[in-house]
């Protein structure tokens, strides 16, 4: 087994997930914990260098900056391989969660022996964990692991044992639970308010397109000699191009992979074009980030053929920024509401210290002299709102955050990102999770699961 190989993923994947300091969402620990688990009970059960590797990395695509094509750079391809088999598929628009996880469960389907036995480990630390900590949600989570073992069928027959002995044990203990009084939820917003913001984040939603930041695909046939396919994309400021077979392009050739094949064809570099890596001309940008999330590129079809071709550079773009702005915009009017539900009296302004109340006052008198109706909460700064949310439990869990520390974390990284939009500053290169993090964040608010109902 290669130590060496294990040591550098086990390096690589820690530091990916500290760089954006994510944490178990109940505990607050650092994210390795759960990785190291994985990780041990590969080793554990026979697992080779590649598998070990693959079990430290396997949230990295999802969770963090980190593309596939990162990690093959890195690692090599069976690393890279195992990664992308593990790395869920379905996106956002594809429908609610029991159409996301039917899709992403026929892909762990036909992932290979190793890459189950990995999904395996990893679905036994998240129910032993969710289990002791949000019995709430573990009840959907036991029943779609339920329907997933059923598909890991060519994983390791021991740790399908202890799978299945895990699921059990958790089904018992949640039995035990069921009459557990659930915890009061925060009153929401008034219907009217709640449907006008859906609507908006619906229509918002759309607004922008892949096609409104693309920019042309270059395609060669793949019988072009590299060199010859590298000075075209090195004249055009090019990294990637379409290798087209029988007029139709159906692979793609990074210009990094050319050199080495002097005379020979392209498509001795070419990959084959996968529906992961491609987004339709009227996809929205949500859709866009979460492809290049998991990608180096995001290639956009019309009528089925990729055309176009959009990198992580492309989302510093004017469009992409006025979009994660708006996305911003529509979640503080969301806060605002939900501020005003659950405090309707005002005792909001107990909770915040004086130094941030007097400069909401400020600008309440400022805005109030030029002739601008506004309360006091209007004019508290979006950081200020996130934290009087957050120390509302029910709210902080309907916002996804792992606990009030690291909440305040996301509350800074978020306004971090604010002042780098309206500044015009680099977006991409420290801000990628955030920007991710709005990319669901607008798919809930306009499918309505990221707004709590109306009446």
């Amino acid at each position: 087994m290669s130590d060496e190989l294990i040591a550098r993923a086990r390096r690589y994947a820690t530091e990916a997930h500290a760089r954006i300091d994510q944490r178990r969402k109940y505990t607050g620990q650092p994210y390795e914990v759960h990785l190291k688990a994985v990780a041990a009970l590969i080793l554990r059960h026979g697992g080779d260098a590649a598998m070990v590797a693959a079990a430290w990395l396997h949230d990295t695509v999802e969770d963090t900056p980190a593309t596939l094509g990162d990690l093959e750079r890195e690692f090599g391809a069976d690393v890279a391989a195992l990664v992308a088999q593990l790395t869920d598929v379905s996106r956002p628009a594809d429908g609610n969660r029991a159409v996301r996880r039917a899709i992403d469960r026929a892909h762990s389907a036909q992932a290979s022996a190793r890459a189950q036995t990995i999904k395996l480990a990893d679905l036994i630390d998240n129910c032993r964990d969710l289990v002791r900590h949000d019995p709430a949600f573990a009840r959907t989570f036991t029943a779609e692991m339920a329907l997933l073992l059923d598909v890991l069928v060519e994983a390791d027959p021991k740790l399908r044992q202890q799978a299945r002995r895990t699921l059990e044990r958790a089904q018992a203990e949640l039995e035990r639970l069921e009459h557990a009084p659930p915890p009061a939820p925060s009153p929401p917003p008034a219907p009217a308010e709640t449907e006008r913001l859906r609507r908006q984040s619906r229509i918002y939603a759309h607004a922008f397109s892949a096609q409104d930041i693309a920019e042309a695909l270059p395609s060669f046939d793949g019988e072009r000699p590299a060199a010859a396919v590298a000075a075209s994309l090195d004249a055009g400021g090019h990294g990637v191009a379409g290798v087209r077979q029988e007029g139709r392009i159906v692979a793609s050739v990074k210009r990094a992979a050319l050199d080495a094949l002097g005379e020979a064809a392209c498509a001795q570099a070419a990959r084959t074009l996968t529906r992961a890596e491609c987004v339709a001309s009227e996809a929205g940008l949500a859709e866009v980030v979460h492809v290049l999330t998991r990608h180096d590129h995001a290639f956009v079809t019309l009528l089925g053929e990729p055309v176009a071709v959009i990198g992580r550079n492309d989302m510093q773009k004017p469009v992409v920024r006025m979009w994660l702005f708006g996305i911003l915009t529509l979640a503080e009017l969301d806060f605002t509401g939900r501020i005003r539900a659950r405090w309707p009296g005002g005792e909001w302004t107990a909770k915040l210290s004086a130094a941030r109340l007097d400069k909401a006052r400020q600008l309440q008198l400022e805005r109030q002299r030029r002739g601008h109706a506004c309360t006091l909460l209007d004019c508290l700064q979006f950081g200020d709102k996130l934290r009087l949310l957050i120390e509302d439990p029910a709210e902080l869990a309907r916002l996804d955050m792992p606990g009030r520390s690291a909440a305040k974390r996301v509350i800074a990284d978020l306004e971090s990102l604010r002042n780098h939009l309206a500044h015009a500053q680099d977006i991409v290169s420290h801000d990628w999770a955030q920007i991710a993090r709005l990319a669901r964040r607008i798919e809930e608010m306009s499918s309505g699961t990221g707004l709590p109902e109306g009446g």
